[in-house]
């Protein structure tokens, strides 16, 4: 079973390395055709193409000129360790058994606009390129013409070590957008969370996003490795609803 998630824009990368467990990235010779297009960038260019502020713009037109390989633990960090959003707030890494990562290792890939595929031990360096940025390439117009199939094709490779083939989504729709689902290997499941709003039920961003990291968080504690205990979680006042539920979509509500 294979749990896809999206990535965060919030990023640590003062603390020191909570392991020293690590990876590298499989698609880093994508990511630096990418970083050398974001080179040719001025900070003013940066601002427009992704909608920051001048400092942010700043900032991120530091890192793309101050990215380097190879990555080790001086000067990058494991994915899983780094991301610090909504999503992985409720996922206390710091508290994580080597156990834990090396189950995550293996059922966790985390969508991304500059890595295409991301392990959670896969080592990175600080970057801003959401998958919805239009930055053109040779390939195309945005990041998803960019990375075509490659991404698909990475969870399909992934999913070769798994008895139980599975996909588990809870990537928000911009980064899911990158997978194509009709050439997955492997039956697709998404995952809906939604409150009692008003008398309705609704998906409310912050909360989905939240919601997704406590699964993340569920999963990977308890080891989960079949749809049937997916189920069970109920992390946050949250419970499966099978009456709004189908075989591709599952709604967990509160």
């Amino acid at each position: 079973m294979l749990l896809l998630l999206s990535p965060s824009k919030k990023l640590d990368f003062d603390h020191a390395p909570l392991l020293k467990l690590h990876s590298q990235p499989e698609m880093l010779k994508e990511s630096l055709v990418l970083i050398k297009e974001l080179q040719k960038y001025t900070p003013k260019k940066i601002a427009k193409l992704m909608d920051l502020s001048d400092k942010l713009a700043e900032l991120n037109t530091h890192r793309y000129q101050q990215f380097q390989t190879p990555f080790t633990l001086e000067n990058a960090r494991q994915a899983l360790t780094a991301f610090k959003g909504d999503v992985y707030a409720p996922m206390k890494v710091e508290s994580y058994s080597k156990a834990d990562f090396e189950f995550a290792q293996e059922h966790v890939r985390v969508l991304s606009g500059l890595y295409g595929l991301l392990k959670p031990l896969d080592l990175i360096q600080p970057y801003r390129l959401e998958m919805g940025t239009a930055l053109p390439t040779k390939r195309g117009k945005n990041l998803y013409d960019f990375w075509g199939t490659a991404i698909t094709d990475a969870i399909n490779k992934a999913l070769k070590a798994h008895k139980n083939r599975q996909i588990i989504n809870l990537a928000s729709v911009e980064y899911f957008q990158a997978v194509k689902p009709e050439l997955l290997s492997a039956p697709l499941l998404n995952i809906v969370f939604k409150e009692k709003h008003k008398g309705a039920l609704k998906i409310i961003g912050l909360f989905a996003k939240k919601a997704r990291g406590m699964m993340a968080d569920f999963i990977i504690k308890n080891r989960v490795d079949s749809t049937k205990e997916i189920q069970n979680f109920a992390a946050g006042g949250y419970r499966f609803e099978k009456s709004l539920s189908n075989s591709q979509d599952w709604v967990f509500i509160r």
